[in-house]
């Protein structure tokens, strides 16, 4: 009995080292592709602050919904308004840095390899998508935030998915392919979060400004436009081909399909759904 034991620990010890070792291996093939000159850049030499700080963003919703639960929620106007206003500027600055630069240099928006050159106009793409990147951090904020207010109908799956996910495979994006095809998502993106967060300042300066405030639909469907020009570009790359990593386009495809079916889900239950309720109240 104590020979077969020891035999079934010894085989689960070399099993569990040799998937240990094959990872490890993995884990080194990964890096070595990585892009050097992002290397010493900020949260940029390994995966792991990155997944500490996403692990933690979860981790504060579920014990700040705890913490919130008998308390009152804080009024934060005073908070909001700079917030939004500020990241409208910072997102402001990605979306021309992208825009300006990859206009000098033409890239092609149907499809453009990554190059890792030294170039000064390549490096200010790559900086220019880490602080997307970073803006994704800090972008976590809206949700606290909303803990903050109790403000649960916004707290949704969708707004969880998008604010954790987003921030760990930009951190990908930017460790392996800053620059190249990339450059159009952020850029796009950037230029919606603007008035996306122009709105949101407007909206915090409280009920007489909110009543003016009838474009939240519309925002929404810039980003539906968006996930969809995006997913078009991924899949005529992978049927027409592009010097551009495959697994990366074949993520930003899959990725792009999962926020086209949140985000569709969303405005059918918030615009279309409500319309059809008011609808048959009026009747």
């Amino acid at each position: 009995m104590e020979t077969s034991i020891s035999k079934i620990y010894s085989e689960f010890s070399f099993h569990f080292v040799s998937v240990y070792q094959r990872i490890v291996q993995f884990y080194g093939w990964c890096m070595s592709r990585a892009d050097p000159r992002v290397a010493k850049w900020p949260l940029m030499a390994s995966p792991g602050p990155t997944l500490l700080i996403a692990m933690a963003y979860l981790t504060s919703i579920y014990y700040g919904r705890r913490f919130m639960a008998k308390r009152k929620p804080f009024s934060i106007r005073g908070i909001l308004i700079p917030y939004n206003l500020a990241m409208a500027l910072l997102n402001l600055y990605i979306g021309l840095e992208l825009a300006v630069t990859q206009h000098r240099k033409q890239y092609n928006w149907l499809c453009q390899p990554v190059n890792y050159s030294e170039d000064p106009d390549e490096i200010r793409i790559a900086s220019a998508l880490w602080w997307y990147y970073f803006s994704r951090l800090v972008e976590m904020m809206d949700t606290i935030f909303l803990v903050m207010r109790k403000k649960w109908q916004q707290l949704t799956f969708l707004h969880v998915y998008h604010h954790s996910t987003m921030f760990m495979l930009w951190w990908i994006g930017v460790k392996f392919v800053p620059g190249g095809s990339a450059f159009f998502a952020a850029m796009v993106n950037s230029m919606i979060h603007v008035a996306m967060y122009l709105y949101y300042a407007l909206a915090a300066c409280g009920p007489k400004v909110q009543k003016y405030l009838c474009w939240k639909k519309y925002l929404t469907i810039l980003q539906m436009a968006q996930f969809v020009s995006a997913l078009v570009l991924g899949v005529r790359a992978l049927i027409y081909g592009c010097d551009f990593p495959l697994w990366m386009q074949y993520a930003l495809v899959v990725y792009m399909s999962s926020f086209l079916f949140l985000f569709g889900q969303y405005y059918r239950n918030a615009y279309l759904l409500k319309k059809q309720n008011s609808q048959k109240k009026i009747r």
